[in-house]
């Protein structure tokens, strides 16, 4: 019996190594991601805004293409826009959301001039929770990328760039940390968004915000926690950060996953919920919050397997294109006040790379690259056939928003650098 078990399991071993070994040849072999990646890195060699639909140098933009950007464009040039944020920092240690150079006519009662540096103009959404975490997070990208490790030397009014991350991550536990649940808190989004329900545009706090704790500005701070213990060392108190990011892990499986369902719950409440009393949110898949929340380490491989499936469950009973689907199922017609969040709109049910891509690379990072694989074609065709990268899709793969997004292009050429890794191992 044993014998027998042992054949069949040599046999199952060389099974699995001949699908890798064919999935590493078409890879290899794959004309259309070289295309591809030819076209994203044309595109971000061209700027630093989110796209041809924004003025602004965007903090979760940048971050999400600034790896690609080390590829294309000088190094200065990247370094100074990113030491940009910390020159409208805030004393509190607040990062702003993005940043333009003012010029004669621009908008001083939506942008607030830099005190340190009065050429730039900066605003803050500020239903949003992930300025301060993507900005370590873009910090931690361009040392990887560069080797260039002065840029956390460099000092601003005072302050090195390691103290000026240190103090961002110090407001995130100030002013958005919930100590009954132990988890930060921001305002009532569809998953990563940044449009809440109560308002026509939706993207400032006031009084009428229901606020709330999710995965993903969770998943983002322990990525970013990871991220500062490793490039900032012994200049930081490890001790301290290494306890709060082990907090925050435990802290989301405790109030956030679902056992029974096995997903992400969209939101706990803290004073009250927008929605309907009668409307059952828990229904809803955040994809995106889930695939940062992969990249982030809290699920189990199996339970990455079940996430993916019920992805792509989402994706055939929606009808969308991809699972870059941002949430299923969509709120209903209403519940947004901003009338670009109908169903299947912009956030609530938009397919976006910019997120999809993520889980792409989070797949292949835990072993399912063959899914991954599978999983990333309709990306890879749409950018082909409309000739550039998409801000978002509609339900019918129709490409809108901005029609040159480099959050798109840098998140999908990070997940083709990883399957040319993957193909390249011995």
């Amino acid at each position: 019996m044993k014998k027998l078990l042992s054949i069949v399991a040599i046999s199952m071993m060389m099974s699995c190594s001949d699908q890798s070994s064919e999935l590493k040849n078409t890879i290899k072999e794959d004309q259309q991601i070289d295309e591809i990646n030819k076209m994203g890195l044309k595109l971000i060699s061209s700027g630093f805004n989110a796209g041809d639909g924004y003025a602004e140098i965007w903090i979760r933009d940048f971050n999400t293409f600034v790896t690609q950007s080390a590829k294309v464009l000088d190094q200065k040039d990247i370094k100074d826009n990113i030491l940009n944020f910390f020159y409208i920092q805030e004393a509190d240690g607040n990062i702003a959301d993005g940043f333009i150079e003012v010029r004669p006519g621009y908008d001083s009662t939506y942008y607030k001039k830099s005190a340190l540096k009065p050429s730039l103009a900066y605003h803050k959404n500020t239903v949003e929770t992930d300025h301060e975490t993507s900005l370590v997070q873009t910090v931690y990208k361009y040392i990887k990328a560069t080797n260039d490790r002065s840029i956390l030397n460099e000092v601003i009014d005072g302050k090195s760039v390691t103290e000026r991350l240190v103090m961002s991550m110090d407001f995130l536990m100030n002013e958005r940390y919930n100590e009954k649940y132990g988890l930060l808190w921001g305002a009532t989004t569809a998953d990563w968004g940044d449009v809440q329900p109560e308002h026509p545009w939706g993207v400032a706090l006031d009084e009428n915000s229901h606020l709330t704790i999710d995965i993903y500005d969770n998943a983002m701070f322990v990525i970013a926690l990871n991220n500062m213990i490793e490039m900032c060392g012994h200049q930081i108190d490890v001790v301290k950060w290494t306890k709060i990011k082990d907090e925050i892990t435990n802290n989301v499986r405790t109030h956030l996953w679902d056992e029974k369902n096995q997903k992400y719950i969209p939101h706990i409440y803290l004073h009250g919920s927008p929605f309907p009393k009668d409307f059952d949110e828990n229904e809803i898949m955040y994809h995106g919050g889930t695939a940062v929340a992969i990249q982030a380490g809290f699920l189990t491989k199996k339970e990455i397997k079940i996430s993916l499936e019920k992805m792509i469950k989402n994706v055939k009973d929606s009808g969308a294109p991809s699972i870059g689907l941002t949430l299923y199922p969509v709120y209903p017609e209403g519940f947004f006040q901003n009338t670009g969040m109908h169903p299947y709109g912009y956030q609530n049910g938009g397919d976006w790379t910019w997120f999809g891509a993520r889980m792409i690379s989070a797949l292949i990072e835990n072993g399912y690259e063959k899914e991954a694989w599978e999983q990333a074609q309709p990306m890879f065709d749409r950018v082909l056939k409309n000739k550039g990268f998409y801000e978002w899709y509609t339900r019918d793969n129709q490409p809108t928003g901005s029609g040159m997004f480099r959050g798109s292009a840098g998140v999908l050429l990070d997940a083709i650098d990883a399957f040319q890794d993957y193909a390249n191992e011995d």
